[in-house]
């Protein structure tokens, strides 16, 4: 596949995600608003009511895993990493297109779908009031996540079978920020899904032909 066509599929693809993504935000902020929220809302005011100091501590872990910076951070190591090793420029492409799909995604949803965050106290200070929808985090922490995997799949696959334990941090990062009140339950899932569809469909067309 030439670079050309292989971008174009690339673009095509992630329009189509965001329309998706978009249309299911605009469902949660019409239509599904009340039939959704209201149910939501009450999940966060009851683990706001159950909140301990040792669970905050770990909620404050989970958080930090889906870091951006420590996502980018992370994410830039593993791509030089593997060019490094490899001695191939794919890897550290893999990486770049994944994320900067994803950071894309996110920035156009919550600004074109702006959705408030959960009526409790927020324990990640600083957040933007109306930018729930989808969650980051949970988009970075599969990202790193998915990009080692791929890349071990890949190139590694004789170490994949340990590493597929880390699929315990995207979810660690999910139920940190429902924890926080930082979102709703849909905004992690849809956050993990939008993640997940787009590592497929980076893999496919990257990494098809080396494909073991």
């Amino acid at each position: 596949m030439t670079p050309k066509v292989a971008g174009g599929r690339l673009a095509g693809y992630w329009l189509l995600l965001c329309a998706g993504l978009l249309s299911l935000g605009w469902l949660l902020t019409h239509p599904l608003s009340h039939p959704v929220g209201g149910p939501e809302n009450d999940l966060s005011r009851w683990v706001e009511d159950h909140r301990t100091p040792l669970l905050d501590q770990a909620a404050a872990v989970g958080t930090l895993l889906g870091d951006t910076v420590l996502g980018i951070v992370t994410l830039l190591v593993l791509g030089a990493g593997f060019t490094w090793w490899r001695r191939s420029r794919l890897p550290l492409l893999l990486v770049t297109v994944v994320y900067v799909g994803l950071l894309a995604a996110y920035l156009a949803t919550t600004h074109l779908v702006p959705r408030d965050r959960p009526p409790v106290e927020i324990l990640d200070t600083g957040l933007v009031p109306d930018h729930s929808f989808p969650s980051g985090h949970t988009m970075t922490s599969t990202a790193v996540v998915g990009c080692l995997l791929l890349l071990l799949h890949t190139y590694a696959p004789q170490h994949l079978r340990w590493a597929r334990l880390l699929v315990v941090v995207p979810v660690l990062t999910m139920l940190s920020r429902v924890y926080q009140g930082a979102h709703h339950v849909s905004d992690v899932l849809a956050g993990l899904v939008t993640a997940v569809v787009w590592l497929a469909v980076v893999a496919t067309v990257l990494l098809r032909d080396r494909s073991r």
